[in-house]
C-alpha cells in the first residue's frame, strides 16, 4: 500500500486496527513511535545494484491501555513527516509503506486493507537476479494422459519399445 492510499483510507475509517498475519489484531493502545523514510542501497546476488524506498510505521505496543489512536491523528502524523523528511521534488506519496511491529521478533510487514482492518502482510524474500543464481527454472508439468494421446509415443503392446 502506497501512502497516499493510506491517507485516503484514514478519512474513511472510525477506528485503525491492524491485523497480524496470524489473524490476532495488534492491540488497540497501540502507538505509532516511528514514521521514516528507510532507503536500501544494494548489490544483488548479479552483480546489478539495487536501491529500494519505503515509507516506515514502527508501531509499539506501550501497555498504555487507555491510549487510541485516532485516524486524523495518524494523519497529522503521515503530514509532518512529509514536510519534515521529504524533499518536496521527490514526493512522499510514491512510496510504499513498511510496518515494523514487535510480536516475539520484530517483523516487517506490507500493508493491505480489507475494507475495515489494516492487515500486516508477511514479507517474502527473493532472488531479484534469476538468470544469475545457478537456481534451475522450473520444470514444465505434464500429465500423463496426455503423453498417451501424442502420435510419437509408444502404447502397451505397441512394439515401439
Amino acid at each position: 500500500m502506497k501512502l497516499s492510499e493510506i491517507k485516503n483510507i484514514l478519512k474513511t475509517v472510525e477506528a485503525i486496527n491492524f491485523q497480524l498475519p496470524n489473524g490476532n489484531y495488534v492491540p488497540e493502545y497501540f502507538h505509532v513511535t516511528e514514521v521514516g523514510l528507510i532507503t536500501k542501497n544494494f548489490i544483488d546476488c548479479g552483480g546489478t545494484v539495487r536501491k529500494e524506498t519505503v515509507v516506515n510505521f514502527q508501531l509499539w505496543d506501550a501497555n498504555d491501555y487507555e491510549h487510541r489512536l485516532k485516524p486524523q491523528k495518524l494523519v497529522h502524523i503521515i503530514e509532518l513527516s512529509e514536510k519534515v523528511l521529504i524533499p518536496t521534488a521527490i514526493g512522499m506519496e510514491d512510496f510504499e509503506i513498511e510496518v515494523e511491529y514487535q510480536d516475539t521478533t520484530i517483523g516487517k510487514y506490507d500493508l493491505d486493507f480489507n475494507g475495515k482492518d489494516f492487515l500486516l502482510l508477511n514479507k517474502q524474500t527473493a532472488c531479484l537476479a534469476m538468470d544469475q543464481c545457478g537456481i534451475p527454472s522450473e520444470k514444465q508439468k505434464v500429465n500423463l494422459s496426455d503423453i498417451s494421446n501424442q502420435s510419437n509415443s509408444c502404447t502397451p503392446g505397441g512394439g515401439c519399445c
